[in-house]
């Protein structure tokens, strides 16, 4: 692993992953979700049950753990994106695939822990399908051009 491929590229996965996801949120969690969370509340942090809910008390968390995922993301791409083919951003999306089907497998186990409806689990893979294939494109063009 390369030190720099892991703070530049975590970097990059967080900063693509941070803005896509303000705009997919619009979609799913103010949109699709936003009933059906209302309807689990108890399950989610006191700042988001909130009126309105408190997002900035939450985001030192947030960011905290987005940029330590990033640099475990891109810390892990760098072990494998040398046995992919094609161009950095083709080897990030299949990447970005890759490891989205994991995030699936995670999500069907948590949903036979967690008494949440499967509409949640199945709009949250979909969505981090969509992101971290987008992300994982970015960083895989980002470590083509620094590696």
């Amino acid at each position: 692993m390369k030190l720099k491929t892991i703070l530049v590229g975590g970097l990059v996965y967080y900063v693509v992953m941070f803005v896509v996801s303000m705009a997919s949120a619009m979609i799913t969690h103010e949109g699709m979700l936003e009933e059906i969370y209302k309807a689990t509340a108890a399950f989610w942090r006191p700042e988001l049950r909130s009126e309105p809910p408190d997002m900035g008390a939450l985001m030192p968390l947030w960011i905290t753990t987005g940029l330590i995922s990033s640099f475990i993301t891109a810390g892990v791409y760098s072990v494998f994106h040398s046995a992919l083919s094609g161009p950095g951003w083709r080897r990030g999306l299949v990447f970005g695939f890759a490891i989205s089907l994991l995030y699936f497998g995670m999500y069907g186990g948590l949903y036979g822990v967690f008494d949440l409806p499967a509409f949640i689990w199945e709009v949250w893979a979909v969505e981090g399908l969509v992101l971290t294939m987008i992300a994982s494109a970015a960083l895989g063009a980002v470590v083509q051009k620094i590696d």
